[in-house]
């Protein structure tokens, strides 16, 4: 029981306390105050000695996901069984990117060569194995199949760590990209690839299959990599596959995300930034860093919108072609719509 209950006597009064009240894990973790304000958000945003873990800001907080697309979605998913990573990474905006947003541009993010890894990093909670299952050879035909069924605009193809094969499963990845591109020409395409060792020639397969962009992520600062990622991963390795790539195929757009919220510096965060761009990588995102699990890396500082959107200018003053900055914002989130809004735009401009 609250120990002063507010007595509202008006409906509209009642519908402002509940809008700017808690939420429903505010209940279940036990942080409720009849006091709380979320307009006027006080709570700590780093995590201090002795606390166990930072509560939620509001601005982290997304409703659940609904509507006719994302059940269509949903539904095709579990008839072909196809993975995302939407899924499997407890992604918050999967509502929006399936459901279209407010400019109706659907995107989804399909999760290729099953969904166990055989890398284990901190901050991920896709399943891991030293030998996961086989590749389903009928796999890049089945997914063409979905999309060409869901009508989607822009497809993001991502895969697990497959260090078990000779190739990283490169072959498997370009093999899809063909598949979409005889199905759907129209259809936008973007490949968010594992490192493949940094072997070129796994990289040279995807980055000459068709795709539309090249995505590779650095997934944080260079100084945090170590702590971050699994050790077979790590930053020079992940700046050399967006060279390789754009060296394969110069016309192809290049793209890398960094989570913020690890302990990451200002310094840190712009030197990251800076050597992407060295690297010729055309676009680039960052969002909140958000811990999946109880067993995975606690977050160090939720990062507020503000300071995103410093870093959205820092990364336009740079030079990339296309920054997507925020707490919400994920490598594959709404991709199609930043991407046709953004980068298509201006490029059929200046045709």
């Amino acid at each position: 029981r609250f120990a002063h209950p507010i007595r509202l006597k008006s409906t509209s009064g009642r519908k402002t306390a509940i809008s700017e009240g808690p939420g429903l894990e505010d209940f279940i973790s036990g942080e409720v105050s009849d006091t709380d304000k979320w307009s006027n958000y006080s709570g700590e945003l780093v995590k201090q000695k002795g606390v166990k873990r930072l509560r939620l800001p509001p601005w982290l907080k997304t409703n659940f996901p609904k509507g006719e697309n994302y059940q269509r979605i949903k539904s095709n998913l579990r008839k072909l069984n196809l993975n995302t990573v939407c899924e499997e990474a407890k992604c918050p905006n999967i509502g929006e990117c399936w459901g279209g947003g407010e400019n109706r541009t659907a995107t989804a993010t399909i999760m290729l060569m099953g969904d166990t890894c055989t890398r284990g990093c901190r901050f991920c909670s896709v399943k891991t194995a030293r030998k996961p299952p086989a590749l389903d050879p009928d796999e890049p035909v089945n997914t063409a199949r979905a999309i060409v069924e869901w009508g989607l605009d822009y497809i993001v193809l991502t895969s697990v760590d497959r260090d078990d094969l000779p190739d990283g499963g490169a072959n498997h990845f370009a093999a899809t990209v063909r598949h979409l591109k005889k199905e759907a020409p129209e259809l936008l395409v973007e490949c968010l690839t594992p490192d493949f060792l940094g072997d070129i020639s796994s990289i040279e397969i995807l980055a000459k299959s068709g795709l539309d962009v090249y995505s590779h992520n650095v997934e944080c600062v260079r100084d945090f990599s170590w702590l971050v990622r699994d050790p077979r991963a790590n930053f020079d390795q992940s700046l050399s596959v967006l060279r390789s790539a754009k060296l394969a195929n110069p016309s192809v757009l290049t793209k890398s995300s960094i989570m913020l919220g690890f302990g990451e510096t200002d310094e840190q965060v712009k030197q990251t930034l800076q050597e992407l761009r060295d690297a010729d990588v055309d676009c680039v995102t960052l969002g909140q860093y958000m811990q999946p699990t109880k067993r995975h890396m606690k977050v160090h500082e939720f990062v507020t919108p503000a300071k995103f959107k410093h870093w959205e200018t820092v990364g336009q003053q740079l030079g990339f072609l296309y920054v997507a900055s925020g707490p919400l914002v994920r490598s594959s989130y709404k991709a199609g719509e930043y991407f046709i809004r953004n980068v298509l735009q201006k490029r059929n401009k200046s045709a």
